[in-house]
């Protein structure tokens, strides 16, 4: 693991654990990448804050059915020096909790719920994902990522399924801006492409799993050949991150029968692509802002009224 994917893992970069807000939207990221017994402690965490603040690793240990070390463990990997940590941000996620803010979880969505309920809770659990993500986006990660697509002379992007939507918005709002990008949706063309990349190109991967082949195949070429790498995941310990200078980390709202992980994770893929492609705007605002308003220009006719 490369030492900035530990330091985003286990806390941000100057160190310092996680504000209490942060906590719920990391244990919801990490959770799935961890063990079972891990899970328990940071599911309870998360569901009972102010229970557990008021526990003792001992007590926290014996409520999860797991030992006392599994404890510290998972407070460490949540970004917290020892329990003694997790336990003060606890209590200050209880008292935020206590103040008004919306609980942590909703209902899933049943089959029967009526169409109002649906948009409710789809609307909250969006909400909930933005939230998270903001939280837990590593904002110094982000920065040099803005810094290498700013300066790329190219810029490939790989992903497929749901992802491959989000590689395509990425690359369209490049292009406006005057930068030469390319979403890369075919795999076999991924990785011919990737070959010719050096180190003024730019590579960037969008996988929620972090395990998806044929995206960290292609991101693998282009970080041999030299290329700047990024890879926006959901899993920031999984695969894709051992090819990828700079890991963004999205989170996603839970799973149910009804809302797949395709869609959960393509709101939080979303924010940080407009978060990358409003940073690189913003450092070649002379060039683009004049493409811009040329590409509205482009356009403009298409959205008038047709004289008769």
């Amino acid at each position: 693991m490369s030492q900035d994917l530990k330091e985003i893992f286990n806390g941000s970069n100057n160190g310092a654990p996680p504000a209490p807000a942060a906590l719920a939207a990391k244990v919801r990221t990490l959770a799935p990448s961890m063990t079972r017994s891990m899970q328990r402690v940071a599911e309870a965490v998360a569901g009972d804050p102010a229970g557990c603040a008021a526990l003792t690793v001992t007590g926290l240990a014996e409520l999860t059915g797991t030992s006392e070390a599994t404890v510290v463990r998972t407070a460490r990997l949540l970004g917290y020096p020892g329990y003694r940590d997790l336990r003060l941000a606890l209590a200050g996620l209880a008292a935020q909790q206590q103040s008004g803010r919306a609980p942590a979880v909703t209902a899933d969505i049943a089959v029967d719920d009526p169409i109002a309920d649906v948009v409710a809770k789809l609307a909250y659990d969006e909400q909930q994902t933005l939230a998270d993500t903001a939280a837990g986006l590593d904002t110094a990660q982000l920065g040099a990522a803005v810094s290498a697509l700013a300066a790329a002379r190219r810029i490939d992007i790989y992903g497929v399924g749901a992802s491959s939507l989000v590689a395509q918005d990425l690359a369209q709002k490049l292009l406006r801006i005057g930068m030469l990008a390319h979403a890369m949706g075919d795999p076999h063309l991924s990785v011919t492409n990737a070959v010719l990349l050096r180190s003024k190109d730019v590579a960037v991967a969008i996988t929620h799993s972090g395990s998806t082949g044929d995206v960290i195949e292609p991101l693998r070429v282009a970080f041999e050949h030299g290329a700047t790498t990024i890879a926006i995941t959901g899993r920031p310990n999984g695969p894709v991150s051992q090819y990828a200078d700079h890991v963004l980390t999205t989170s996603t709202a839970r799973e149910s029968e009804l809302r797949p992980a395709a869609m959960s994770s393509r709101t939080s893929q979303l924010l940080v692509v407009d978060c990358l492609f409003v940073g690189v705007a913003q450092r070649t605002y002379e060039t683009a802002a004049p493409a811009l308003a040329a590409s509205y220009e482009a356009l403009a006719h298409r959205h008038s009224p047709r004289s008769r």
